[in-house]
């Protein structure tokens, strides 16, 4: 996903230096744009106004923004997209703000798919100020920008979100299943139901291509593992918060991992249901 919103970011005349923790990645996309690979985040962070960072995990993310405060001027704006939790983006901002430095969380929804064509939504926690400064940077990104809240609630929402990716990974997989089982003609059930109340983005994206076996990632399943064990930790933390689909998504997923498919689609869940 950070390749197809560097890209937008370029084509906007927003990219101006790339930093990659693998290095032939940000040589590639150096080449591609002309837009130079910075030799490391301080070379980077000290050289620009507006960060934007997208990486898979917590550590990761305290990591870089370690690096990003020892080299940033006061008044630069950090942008993480990445999915972590409310805590750690709370904790980002900590280490930020000490060195002047301001922070939006902003994770992103839309896939692989929605990273290429500029297409995102974004969930933002964080001030109204600094969201408006970065803005015309982001609408290169992401075409529904929605401050949600302060520090973290960026976050929270995106757990809505993925909670809720999970409930309709469950449907959907199970409802194609049962259709195979019934001997029905999937493509046919397809354009019906998919025009009808149970339509939604992931059938009319992955239906076809579970039904073939195919499971080429736009949301690897892993990640989305990851995400959802996030969820249970914040949920956690009130006793009202039950979450048994989440719970039972994770044990499906561990399953999945266990035979090797945790770099493919979620969609992979079909593996299980047929």
């Amino acid at each position: 996903m950070g390749v197809g919103m560097a890209l937008n970011l370029h084509r906007a005349g927003h990219l101006h230096r790339i930093w990659n923790r693998t290095t032939e990645k940000a040589r590639h996309l150096a080449a591609e744009t002309g837009v130079t690979a910075a030799d490391s985040i301080a070379a980077l962070a000290s050289t620009c106004d507006l960060i934007i960072v997208c990486v898979s995990r917590d550590a990761d993310v305290i990591e870089v923004v370690e690096k990003i405060a020892e080299a940033a001027r006061s008044g630069t704006i950090v942008i993480d997209t990445s999915t972590v939790s409310s805590d750690t983006a709370v904790r980002a901002k900590g280490i930020l703000q000490a060195r002047g430095i301001r922070f939006l969380d902003c994770p992103v929804s839309g896939g692989v798919e929605g990273a290429k064509k500029g297409t995102l939504s974004m969930m933002v926690g964080g001030d109204q100020a600094t969201l408006e400064a970065a803005r015309e940077t982001l609408s290169a990104i992401a075409t529904n920008i929605v401050l949600i809240g302060d520090t973290g609630s960026g976050q929270a929402c995106k757990a809505v979100n993925q909670i809720l990716c999970a409930g309709i990974n469950q449907a959907v997989t199970e409802g194609l299943a049962f259709g195979k089982d019934m001997n029905l003609d999937m493509n046919r059930v397809l354009d019906v139901v998919t025009k009808g109340a149970a339509g939604n983005w992931f059938m009319d994206h992955r239906g076809r291509t579970m039904l073939a076996g195919t499971f080429a990632p736009g949301f690897k399943l892993n990640l989305h593992h990851k995400d959802l064990n996030i969820c249970v930790e914040m949920a956690s933390k009130n006793p009202r918060t039950k979450l048994p689909l989440v719970e039972q998504t994770i044990s499906d997923y561990e399953k999945l991992m266990a035979q090797g498919h945790g770099n493919e689609d979620i969609s992979s869940l079909f593996r299980l249901k047929r």
